[in-house]
C-alpha cells in the first residue's frame, strides 16, 4: 500500500542528491549554502532564469554599448526593472545612484579620508563588528586571500569620516559588504554607500534614525489602506511595525531574502529610491495574508513574519520582482506629495 509514497519520496531524495552533486555549495558571492538549502528547486528555478539573464545581458550590452555612464530614462528604468546582469550592475549602480559622477567630481577624496586624523571611539565601533559582517561568507573570512575585511575596514572608516553626523550606526557594515563584493572596488562602494546613506535613505542611520521611523510609520498607513485585515491584527496585539521590519528597513533586506533577490531589489532602489523597499514589503504581506491572519498571538505574529521571507515565492526573483511591480504606490506618493 505506502510503496508509492515511499518509491516517489526515494525518487525525490535521488533528484535533491543530484542537484546538490551538480549546484555549487557556495554561490558566485562567496556565501555558503545554508544546511536546508532546497537544492533541487534551487536548480529547478536557476535553469529558467538563466534563459532570462542571457536574454537582458544581450539587451543591456546594445544599452551601454560606446556609453561611458549610465543615465536615468524611462527605458532605463523598465531595463532595470527586468533585472541588471552582473557584470553591468556596478556600473549600473554607480550611473543611475549619481555616485559616478560625485566620484568624478571628487578626485582624490576617498584616500584623503583614509589618511585622516585616527578617531579611536569610530574605528572600535567598526572593528567590533567585523568578524560578525558575513562569518558564512567565504571572501570575508580572516584566511581568504585577499580578505576582504580590510576593504570593509577601510569603506566604512572613511563613511565615517566623511558623513560624520552618521560616523557608523550598525547594519551598514553588511550594506557596505555588498557594495564590495559586487563592484570589487574599494572606492566605488565608499561613493554607494554614500548615495545611500547620505541622499536616497537619509536620516535610516543617523542616530535619531528619524527616516527609518517615519517610513515605518508610512508603511503601517499603507497596509492600513491596502491590507486592512492584517493592520487590525497587528493592532489587536499590539504589535508594532517597528518589531517586524525593522531589520527589513535597517539592512535593506540583506540576510533576510535570499541574495539574488535582495541584489533585484537594490537595482530599482538605486535608481527609483526607497519607494522599492514599500512595495517589497506589500508584496510579501499580500502574497502571504491569509497565512499571517491564522496568528492567534503577539509571538505567532512575529514568527508569520520570519517565515514568509523565505521559500520558493522569493527564491523566484523573476517572478517576485514583476509582483512588486504590481503594487503600484500612488498612496505611498499621495502621502508624500
Amino acid at each position: 500500500m505506502d510503496s508509492a509514497p515511499a518509491e516517489q519520496g526515494r525518487r525525490e531524495d535521488a533528484a535533491s542528491q543530484a542537484a546538490r552533486e551538480r549546484v555549487p555549495r557556495v554561490d558566485p558571492y562567496g556565501f555558503e549554502r545554508p544546511e536546508d538549502f532546497d537544492y533541487a528547486s534551487y536548480e529547478e528555478f536557476f535553469s529558467s532564469y538563466l534563459v532570462i539573464l542571457t536574454r537582458r545581458a544581450i539587451k543591456w550590452s546594445k544599452l551601454l554599448k560606446g556609453s561611458n555612464s549610465v543615465q536615468k530614462s524611462m527605458k532605463v528604468k523598465r531595463y532595470i526593472r527586468k533585472g541588471v546582469p552582473l557584470e553591468h550592475r556596478a556600473r549600473v549602480w554607480m550611473g543611475v545612484s549619481g555616485a559616478q559622477a560625485q566620484m568624478e567630481q571628487n578626485p582624490g577624496y576617498y584616500h584623503r579620508l583614509l589618511k585622516e586624523e585616527r578617531n579611536d571611539s569610530l574605528e572600535e565601533a567598526i572593528r567590533t563588528d567585523m568578524n560578525r559582517t558575513f562569518p558564512e561568507n567565504v571572501k570575508f573570512r580572516k584566511t581568504a586571500d585577499p580578505c576582504l575585511q580590510k576593504t570593509l575596514h577601510n569603506v566604512l572608516l572613511a563613511y565615517g569620516r566623511h558623513n560624520q553626523g552618521v560616523g557608523y550606526c550598525q547594519g551598514m557594515n553588511f550594506i557596505a559588504g555588498y557594495l564590495i563584493l559586487i563592484t570589487k572596488n574599494e572606492e566605488e562602494s565608499f561613493w554607494l554607500l554614500d548615495a545611500l546613506v547620505g541622499r536616497i535613505l537619509p536620516d535610516y542611520y543617523s542616530p535619531a534614525m528619524l527616516g527609518l521611523k517615519t517610513d515605518q510609520e508610512v508603511l503601517g498607513e499603507l497596509v492600513r489602506m491596502k491590507i486592512p485585515a492584517v493592520a487590525e491584527l497587528m493592532e489587536g496585539h499590539g504589535v508594532l511595525w517597528t518589531l517586524v521590519v525593522s531589520r527589513w528597513f535597517i539592512c535593506l533586506f540583506i540576510d533576510i531574502l535570499p541574495v539574488e533577490t535582495v541584489l533585484r531589489i537594490w537595482d530599482c532602489l538605486f535608481n527609483e529610491g526607497s519607494k522599492i523597499i514599500f512595495r517589497v514589503v506589500l508584496t510579501l504581506i499580500k502574497q502571504h495574508q491569509a497565512f499571517i491572519l491564522e496568528a492567534t498571538s503577539f509571538a505567532d505574529i512575529c514568527d508569520k513574519f520570519k517565515q514568509i521571507t523565505k521559500g520558493n515565492f522569493v527564491t523566484e526573483c523573476h517572478t517576485f520582482m514583476q509582483q512588486n511591480d504590481g503594487n503600484n504606490l500612488h498612496a505611498h506618493q499621495q502621502m508624500n506629495g
